[in-house]
């Protein structure tokens, strides 16, 4: 591999000949060799957005030279678009302010638009990666801004939208199951009936809180930290930049950001991703129990519940033939079990700033952007490949007049207790309900098919 020379404030270092960073990601790349984990797609397209609107804004402040201020504009847009991903090459585990993938930021920009201009990369001329794409920012405010716009965008465009159609998805089943009446259940043990309906009635209610958590989440992160620069002060920032860039950013991606009132909080903490997550963890928590539901629901086909026949997506064995598993519903509460496991590294992160940064900012965002990601991709996949393929199964329905809990609805004809020994003896015998209790009570065969009604009791009496 061919180097050039690049001199930065700590001396002399090889950068690789053709790259489009600059010494201060070289050393980056030389210091952590961690992992193979590096930020998202969304958010280099959002740190992008912010250098463009930082040059827009720069300019009408006349702080930088219009043809400085279109290139970096460009080039800007060039990233921002995906064009310079594998420029990106910054792990995770990094300094703890992100200044490092900041810095990538700044000098892919920078020698963008000195290609652009037919300079020469890596010489800071005439587009600097502090003086002018940096210019009006420090990374403590940059990153920050950049993990809330991101986490924005992946909330909005992705997991509000798969959300909803999986809403929707569970409330169609719903109206198509409503008369399917089957047997309750209550600590795993039979209870009484209820409408397989009302089950994935209150499925869809779950995601329907899932929703507004996840818009709670937006309207937390769509609070930013730009303006605040080094430590929250605003130092190096002409007065106005922030609320012009902001309000750029918020008509480039359709989203109403604000700044925050208080930058020595949103600077020092993390709190407002430590929120997310935590809805983000209470949605994946539903997303598991739904999922969990729809496996014992459809366990069998023969030895199980089997009151619901899942799609057939894959063949479930490399030993038993015929045997079908419930792998959407194991693919998603995987996704969900990552994303538990996320919130936790969040919470760590969370408490490990000191005065006036938090120093594990990268690490944070990589987990949330992570997690709506996956909540994101895997509740849209289990809405289309086994949701919307979901059938009822006769079990249910047969199950009921077998069971032992619908003698509930004798107790406030006969009272508890006699209730209950009816049960015993039905238990006992392997007789129904009915059939004990034509022998042991005085109701007429037609009024014990009236009170043992099973419809008549998936509804207030």
């Amino acid at each position: 591999m061919k180097f050039r020379q690049e001199k930065d404030s700590m001396g002399q270092l090889d950068v690789p000949e053709n790259a489009l960073y600059g010494a201060t990601t070289q050393r980056a790349l030389l210091n952590f060799p961690i992992s193979d984990l590096r930020f998202s797609r969304t958010f280099i397209k959002s740190i992008a957005e912010i250098k463009r609107c930082a040059a827009e804004t720069n300019l009408e402040l006349g702080a930088i030279e219009k043809n400085i201020s279109d290139e970096i504009i460009k080039a800007a847009e060039a990233v921002s678009d995906g064009k310079y991903d594998e420029e990106f090459v910054v792990d995770i585990f990094q300094t703890g302010s992100g200044t490092s993938t900041n810095m990538n930021a700044n000098e892919v920009i920078s020698n963008v638009a000195i290609k652009n201009l037919g300079g020469e990369i890596g010489s800071r001329n005439p587009v600097h990666p502090n003086d002018h794409v940096n210019k009006g920012q420090s990374s403590n405010d940059v990153i920050p801004t950049a993990i809330h716009i991101a986490g924005c965008i992946g909330i909005t465009e992705s997991l509000i939208p798969s959300l909803e159609k999986l809403k929707n998805s569970l409330s169609e089943k719903s109206e198509e199951f409503w008369d399917v009446i089957k047997t309750g259940r209550t600590h795993l043990q039979d209870a009484t009936p209820i409408r397989l309906g009302q089950e994935f009635l209150g499925y869809s209610g779950q995601i329907d809180e899932s929703i507004k958590r996840a818009k709670n989440s937006l309207s937390e992160l769509s609070i930013l930290a730009l303006g605040g620069t080094a430590v929250g002060t605003g130092i190096g920032m002409q007065k106005g930049f922030s609320k012009k860039v902001i309000e750029k950013l918020s008509k480039r991606f359709k989203i109403n950001f604000t700044e925050s009132s208080n930058h020595f909080h949103s600077q020092s903490t993390i709190d407002s991703i430590v929120s997310s997550s935590g809805n983000l963890k209470t949605i994946a928590v539903s997303l598991m129990k739904i999922g969990n539901d729809i496996r014992w629901l459809g366990s069998g086909p023969r030895a199980g519940i089997g009151e619901i026949e899942l799609p057939e997506v894959q063949p479930g064995s490399s030993i038993m033939p015929g045997k079908v598993n419930p792998v959407i519903a194991e693919s998603l509460t995987m996704a969900c079990a990552q994303v538990i496991g996320n919130d936790q590294t969040i919470n760590i992160a969370g408490q490990s700033g000191n005065f006036e940064l938090n120093v594990m900012m990268p690490v944070a965002a990589y987990n949330l952007l992570q997690s709506i990601d996956l909540l994101a991709s895997s509740s849209n996949n289990f809405a289309l490949q086994c949701i919307d393929g979901l059938k009822s199964t006769n079990r249910g329905p047969e199950s009921v007049q077998n069971g032992l809990a619908i003698c509930t609805a004798l107790a406030p004809k006969i009272g508890y207790d006699n209730a209950a020994k009816i049960a015993h003896m039905a238990s006992e015998t392997g007789e129904t309900i009915l059939e004990v209790a034509k022998r042991e009570t005085d109701y007429s065969h037609e009024e014990l098919v009236a009170i043992l009604n099973a419809e008549s009791m998936t509804e207030p009496s």
